[in-house]
């Protein structure tokens, strides 16, 4: 009973009144998400994080996106520049954000060698980062000496990160409010303390909402060059097309040109064979009047 009053309120109503997916056959209608088409929806990557955008305003229909693929297989319009747009603003805001965050941090006097020391420890935190994650990179490909080399640079570093907090701890020991100095991810916005373990900066790179803002800005750059690819290429063939007008116009003024030196000819011919028409016409005229029977009469 219940399923035949919910189809009877779908077909008066549209399944989307009543909370389903609106009935869409094309997914060329603006009410599709086309960054879902294209495979990176930003209000799917930041489900329960601080980020959370909550659900997206457009609709996902898998088997639109399914057609979507095919028509692009053979040979269909994409919607990429649409994609690139919508991700563009998601991250106009994060780094809005980003500038508002440090502008805040900026605020707060300290002293030149702690903040010297402050970005040197965060740099290196980042730089151990990146290596740990090559070294596991390596060692799912088998390079087992490349991953030691890379393991024992990432080792030196810690050592170093280790020598300039401690000299950052001497300078800051004493209750001064710089112990518990922040900085913010240059990625996500996010504040991070300089003092923050390995572990935990570990579960923040690794966090949900950080791998969700360095997978737009990597597909960011990626759309860049990829349109700026392409974009080239029709500027490539504009230009080919275009210097090979003036050929085409040259083509067409020697094939006047060609028929009318052969009009030209023709008229020659013509005249020609005309004044020899005539010539022989007056020759016979004057044979006949020199003919004996003219004379008689």
């Amino acid at each position: 009973m219940a399923a035949a009053q919910r189809k009877l309120l779908e077909e008066l109503m549209g399944s989307a009144a009543i909370g389903g997916v609106p009935d869409l056959s094309n997914f060329r209608d603006e009410k599709i998400c086309k960054s879902f088409l294209c495979g990176l929806c930003p209000y799917e990557i930041f489900t329960n994080t601080k980020a959370d955008l909550g659900p997206c305003h457009k609709v996902h229909v898998e088997k639109l996106k399914k057609d979507y693929e095919k028509d692009l297989e053979k040979g269909g319009k994409d919607f990429l520049r649409e994609f690139l747009s919508d991700l563009r603003t998601f991250i106009g805001e994060c780094d809005k954000k980003i500038r508002q965050n440090q502008s805040r941090l900026d605020k707060t006097p300290e002293d030149k060698r702690v903040g010297a020391l402050v970005n040197e420890i965060a740099d290196l935190a980042n730089e151990i980062n990146t290596i740990n994650k090559i070294v596991e990179s390596l060692g799912e490909e088998g390079k087992v000496m490349d991953a030691l080399a890379a393991l024992k640079k990432a080792d030196e570093l810690t050592v170093v990160r280790s020598s300039k907090e401690a000299e950052l701890l001497n300078l800051t020991q004493g209750g001064n409010p710089q112990a518990n100095k922040l900085r913010v991810c240059e990625i996500c916005s996010s504040y991070l303390s300089i003092y923050d373990s390995d572990r935990r900066l570990a579960d923040h790179f690794s966090g949900k909402m950080h791998l969700g803002f360095l997978l737009i800005r990597d597909k960011v750059k990626e759309l860049e060059e990829k349109l700026a690819s392409k974009d080239e290429e029709s500027r490539s063939h504009r230009d080919e097309k275009r210097d090979s007008e003036p050929r085409k116009h040259d083509d067409r003024r020697d094939r006047d040109r060609d028929r009318e030196r052969d009009r030209d000819r023709d008229r020659d011919r013509d005249r020609r064979r005309d004044d020899y028409r005539r010539d022989d016409y007056r020759r016979d005229d004057r044979r006949r009047s020199r003919s004996p029977y003219r004379r008689r009469r």
